[in-house]
């Protein structure tokens, strides 16, 4: 089968691999979409420390990319409950392994496993690639209503983006300023507008608050031209917007979320890596803020993503601005790596 592993410095090789063969508890998946998320951009740009600095441990030889797998079961290991995985079924993976015994573990959240987790695309072999495998319970199931590609941005942007909004209990009631609109900002845009929420969403770049306005976004502001909490204060009658949401992960970014919000308001951050400085009695104390981190979602929150996109029948397949082979992963990585786009997926035939 081929694989495609990042070599780093915006280089990657596709690699030709044995097929994968089922342990007595894994699964095989055929894999039929697996999308570009943001965060494997790190990798790809990688000069050497990237999966230590996020707590993932280091890496021992290519490991095949791709965290946000769908497909269809091929094989079951001899150890597999039918009940667990049945050949020919649709499905998602939750792409982090854990003990399976710890609390983190048996709640869902095996990527907060206290014994360490595996990242399957980081540091154990992922999605891009013809065939994946994994423990059969990392399996979500994929509701008939939902394509394979949608499958795959629920596998990850979509899913961290809709566990974020579930952390804030968004509601109709509520104006939401949304910060950056990526792939997981224009989710949640997206779904937001779908929860009732009223959206501002925040960018740079004009292309993505146009998709912005067409994914539900009320109103946009590109904080290049105007003084984003200035103009969120006057979208929302000088107070601020209710929540703010965070999926730059740059500084200036999650400085906008904290000061344009209002008091008691909530700032959730998704964004990985990077810091911030705030002035700690002025922007949050006297404010009475509270400001949470979401960290991806667990096995349950994918599922429960997945039932929302299905039963709101939300178009998350229009995240995807370009569909490639694995063939042609070098030109895609290429245009992902410009971030002035949509999100990318490669569709295996």
């Amino acid at each position: 089968m081929r694989g495609v592993s990042f070599l780093g410095e915006r280089k990657l090789q596709i690699l030709e691999c044995p097929d994968p063969a089922p342990g007595p508890h894994d699964v095989i998946v055929e894999i039929k979409a697996s999308g570009m998320c943001g965060s494997d951009l790190k990798f790809y740009r990688a000069t050497g420390g990237e999966t230590a600095a996020l707590g993932l441990g280091k890496l021992e030889g290519p490991v095949i990319a791709g965290h946000e797998p769908c497909g269809v079961v091929a094989a079951v290991g001899s150890k597999v409950d039918e009940r667990a995985a049945q050949i020919g079924a649709r499905v998602m993976v939750h792409h982090y392994s854990g003990c399976g015994v710890c609390q983190h573990c048996r709640s869902g959240w095996s990527q907060m496993c206290v014994a360490g987790s595996t990242v399957y695309g980081v540091t154990a072999h992922g999605a891009h690639a013809d065939y994946m495998k994994v423990p059969a319970h990392t399996l979500v199931p994929l509701p008939d209503e939902l394509s394979f590609t949608t499958g795959a941005a629920v596998s990850c942007g979509t899913g961290t983006a809709y566990a974020a909004l579930r952390r804030m209990n968004v509601g109709g009631a509520h104006t939401i300023a949304i910060v950056g609109q990526g792939p997981v900002g224009l989710s949640a845009t997206q779904l937001a507008a779908a929860m009732g929420a009223r959206v501002i969403a925040l960018d740079v770049n004009a292309e993505r608050l146009a998709r912005a306005k067409e994914f539900g976004a009320d109103a946009v502001v590109d904080p290049k031209a105007d003084d984003a909490v200035l103009a969120i204060r006057a979208l929302t009658h000088g107070a601020g917007a209710d929540l703010t949401l965070d999926t730059s992960g740059a500084a200036a970014g999650r400085l906008t979320a904290v000061r344009a919000t209002r008091a008691w308001g909530t700032v959730c951050l998704v964004g990985e890596g990077g810091d911030v400085s705030l002035d700690v009695s002025r922007d949050v104390l006297r404010k009475q803020l509270t400001i949470i981190g979401s960290w991806t979602f667990s096995k349950i929150g994918q599922a429960e993503c997945a039932s929302f996109v299905a039963k709101r029948k939300i178009a998350v397949d229009h995240l995807f601005t370009q569909r490639w082979q694995l063939a042609q992963a070098e030109d895609a990585y290429r245009l992902f790596d410009r971030q002035s786009s949509g999100k990318g997926v490669f569709v295996m035939s």
